[in-house]
């Protein structure tokens, strides 16, 4: 049986940790921590056991945040500043009153305003920002470096803002092999590289479409890859999708679910073909369950077929919205679901979805769900 487990979480205001025992029945919360800076997503190092949290905005500045004992201690890199950092600057009798002086010159001041996802290939860390830009750190979060090949893309000049503007929300590498790496950006849709980030193809391709139609939607809202293969899936603006060969085609998987629209996908860490969902009622339609009742829906069959898991989760009077990031599974058997609302909760399971808990509740709006389990 594998070992205690901890949830990172990334809310509104701070990141949190939730430590749940060796069984996952035992949960103790903790934070929040990073000054209370918005934190978009978290991820930690099963080997290490450090810890990073991305995010800001444009009071704070961007930046990651480093913890390697724990979530104990905490320390920022600064990547952009912000307007607080103007108004002490321009205010030096304000700053001497509060005790707390300007951050210098960031290194990307001027060009992002925020940090929207975390990930790792191999040993390199990479940071995907606000607007639309990845970073890199080969220090573990010390120093960063732009990858401007993705910058320079040639589709760059069309790349469009979704609604909460051009973001680079997702970040997925290849354990066995980390020069592979795929992104989604919302709304210019998936980019993947087999070399390290020195060139990028753009992967919208959609091999089922309508008449007419050629590609995927390019607001995507959360990409997962499933273990050991190339076998991609997203949920996107308009539905989900599969892609057998590492995102060159997609599939529309969305047949037998309620809705077109959602936020997050989660994929079983070792059986391919098993996937969990969280449909919502509509883009413009309050971005709720369906009926106001929650339920996540799970497919075994690579989404040939779906049904709803919501034994335990509100069935009535339910309007929380789940958000990209905030959904998670864990590596035990039977595995571990997890995802958190904006409405401050957080639920579990601990058999693949059957069943759910609440195991935390009137925490901040939580942006994004990951479990650190110790190797």
């Amino acid at each position: 049986m594998p070992g205690a487990l901890t949830l990172l979480i990334g809310t509104s205001k701070g990141a949190f940790l939730i430590d749940g025992d060796a069984r996952r029945e035992s949960w103790a919360l903790r934070g929040p921590f990073c000054d209370g800076w918005p934190i978009n997503h978290v991820i930690g190092d099963p080997e290490s056991g450090t810890i990073w949290a991305g995010g800001g905005g444009e009071w704070p500045g961007a930046g990651v945040w480093r913890s390697v004992d724990g979530g104990e201690t905490w320390r920022l890199s600064k990547l952009a500043t912000g307007k607080f950092d103007a108004f002490l600057r321009e205010d030096p009798a304000f700053a001497d009153q509060i005790g707390r002086q300007p951050d210098p010159p960031a290194p990307f001041d001027g060009r992002i305003d925020s940090i929207w996802s975390l990930g790792r290939a191999g040993r390199r860390l990479h940071a995907g920002a606000r607007p639309a830009m990845l970073l890199a750190s080969d220090d573990d979060g010390e120093s960063w470096t732009a990858i401007e090949t993705l910058t320079d893309h040639p589709s760059a000049p069309g790349w469009e803002p979704g609604g909460v503007g051009l973001t680079l929300h997702t970040i997925v590498a290849a354990p066995d092999d980390p020069s592979r790496i795929w992104l989604a950006i919302s709304a210019a849709g998936v980019f993947a590289s087999e070399d390290g980030g020195a060139t990028w193809d753009r992967r919208n391709r959609r091999s089922n479409a309508p008449a007419g139609s050629d590609e995927v939607g390019l607001c995507v809202h959360n990409m997962v890859r499933a273990p050991g293969s190339d076998l991609l899936y997203q949920q996107n603006h308009q539905g989900v999708f599969r892609s057998p060969d590492g995102g060159r085609s997609w599939d529309e998987i969305t047949a037998g679910l309620p809705s077109t629209f959602g936020f997050p996908v989660a994929v079983h860490p070792r059986d391919p073909a098993t996937v969990w969902v969280l449909p919502l009622n509509g883009d413009t339609a309050g971005r709720f369950p369906p009926g106001a009742s929650a339920a996540v829906w799970k497919t075994s069959d690579g989404g040939e077929s779906w049904s709803a898991r919501q034994e335990g989760l509100p069935a009535r009077d339910c309007f929380f919205t789940v958000l990209r990031q905030a959904m998670a599974t864990d590596e035990a058997t039977p595995a571990g679901v997890y995802f958190g609302t904006n409405s401050g909760s957080i639920f579990a399971s601990t058999d693949e979805g059957e069943h759910w808990t609440e195991i935390a509740r009137h925490l901040p709006t939580v942006f994004s769900v990951k479990v650190l389990q110790r190797a």
